[in-house]
């Protein structure tokens, strides 16, 4: 059956939620859905208004898991403080980064839930994929993302974004998402429209992350 691509206003995701939902658990008791996509291609976005449509499930941005030294070298922390503990059934303690003071602030709980949304860009890397229900890929170009970035962030963190381009870059080139995304997700004017299923992923084979020349999202 060849899938058909799904529209949604921008406050209504219950069709997509509902499916997610139905999922099955893919991570001890929680089904963990990955929303990765280049900076500034809107995941923070859209995790908070399917965080919203699932009835309030939770988002851990990746933002609060990397640090200035560990832009994409972060995954042991993440399993050993999130990962492991949620695998097993048991709450797990994490601390988030501070950005402004550079260091991890106060500690958190995350409780084994239903669901749970992990955005960021490498969310979708080959060391969390066995352990997603399903990864979303936000279809927006790099160029366009990291315009949309630049201009949020103001010229006093341009050279946080010349550092953050440069290892995107690099990261997406060893460990690239997109080819492996269940659902790939675009925003319009009017909502986001959304098409899964491998005959679709197939059909748009070149990668965005590899079609652009040469942070938080």
């Amino acid at each position: 059956m060849e899938p058909q691509p799904s529209r949604t206003s921008l406050t209504s995701l219950t069709s997509l939620a509902h499916e997610i939902a139905a999922l099955p658990p893919s991570l001890g008791p929680v089904r963990l859905i990955g929303i990765d996509g280049h900076a500034g291609s809107g995941k923070s976005t859209f995790a908070g208004r399917l965080a919203e449509a699932l009835g309030g499930a939770p988002v851990l941005h990746l933002d609060d898991v990397a640090t200035h030294d560990e832009l994409f070298d972060w995954p042991d922390r993440l399993f050993a403080q999130v990962l492991e503990p949620l695998a097993a059934g048991r709450p797990a303690h994490w601390a988030p980064y501070d950005w402004v003071e550079r260091r991890f602030g106060p500690e958190r709980v995350l409780e084994p839930v239903p669901v749970l949304l992990v955005e960021g860009v490498g969310a979708g890397r080959r060391a969390l994929r066995p352990h997603l229900a399903r990864l979303l890929w936000m279809e927006t170009s790099r160029t366009k993302s990291w315009g949309r970035g630049r201009n949020r962030d103001g010229r006093e963190l341009s050279d946080f974004w010349d550092g953050w381009e440069r290892a995107e870059h690099a990261h997406f080139a060893n460990d690239p998402s997109r080819p492996f995304a269940d659902t790939l997700v675009r925003q319009s004017s009017t909502g986001y429209e959304w098409s899964s299923g491998a005959a679709v992923i197939a059909g748009t084979a070149t990668s965005v992350t590899k079609g652009d020349e040469l942070p938080r999202a």
